[in-house]
């Protein structure tokens, strides 16, 4: 794993408590920076995940 996949999975899983924990107490604005942060995080280890496949693929040849 490389750090934007790290990165990217820890910044999902803050995202989603904050998206719960702004549910639970009825704070809309803590949920959608919740959401807000789980998606960056998403695309983060998404890239992270193309990161990885290239240098797969480069170090295969």
């Amino acid at each position: 794993m490389n750090k934007d996949q790290t990165n990217g999975r820890i910044a999902e899983a803050k995202g989603k408590v904050k998206e719960v924990a702004g549910k639970i107490v009825g704070n809309k604005d803590l949920e959608l920076k919740g959401k807000v942060q789980n998606t960056q995080g998403k695309v983060q280890a998404a890239f992270g995940d193309v990161k990885a496949n290239i240098k797969s693929a480069k170090n295969s040849k």
